[in-house]
């Protein structure tokens, strides 16, 4: 039987998703909005729930080996690629509430402009610009590999699990395609390394 994340760690991956979606569905289009302190308490208790929950997943969620349920073997260079999409997701989901405790901090402190609150309200937009791009590169990257049946769907997904490694044979051209980049990224490393 395949590797699967705990029921843990899918509740926790599933509920953060809804926090997120919550997160851009509820965010303050308008900086003056913070002048309602019912409003910019919120905002503060919500970008503090968010982050104590991205830190405790990212802490969690570190002990598990990138891949660990791939039914297939799993190249060095794919991992390393999937590793750094995941680690940087958690970077920009942790600048995303940071960035926002200090948009309201400094709001607080009577700065709502200028260059400290132009910072950090770039960083802010940054931060959830990054995060759209990874989480589609994330989700388009579990889809593929839905398609040719790794396993690695199925441990964290509770529908279509069903997997098995496909013989499609367009899917299997792809697949061998993208092992022979794999290993010319990989020799390009080795030979600078030597």
């Amino acid at each position: 039987m395949a590797k699967s994340h705990t029921r843990l760690a899918k509740f926790v991956h599933w509920s953060f998703i809804v926090l997120y979606v919550y997160g851009i569905i509820k965010q303050v289009d308008d900086i003056s909005d913070l002048e309602d302190s019912k409003l910019l308490i919120f905002e503060v208790i919500f970008a503090s729930l968010f982050l104590v929950i991205v830190i405790g997943r990212y802490f969690y969620m570190r002990k598990v080996e990138t891949m660990h349920a791939s039914t297939v073997p799993v190249h060095r260079v794919h991992k390393f690629i999937a590793k750094t999409v995941h680690t940087s997701m958690y970077v920009v989901l942790i600048m995303l509430p940071l960035s926002g405790l200090a948009i309201a901090f400094l709001f607080n402190q009577g700065i709502k402009d200028g260059p400290m609150q132009l910072i950090a309200l770039s960083v802010h937009e940054f931060a959830a610009t990054a995060s759209y791009v990874l989480i589609a590169i994330h989700v388009s990257a579990a889809i593929y590999s839905r398609i040719k049946g790794e396993g690695v769907w199925s441990s964290m997904v509770p529908i279509f699990t069903d997997e098995k490694a496909s013989k499609n044979p367009v899917v299997c051209k792809v697949a061998d395609f993208e092992e022979q980049v794999y290993d010319h990224i990989e020799r390009i490393f080795s030979k600078k390394n030597d």
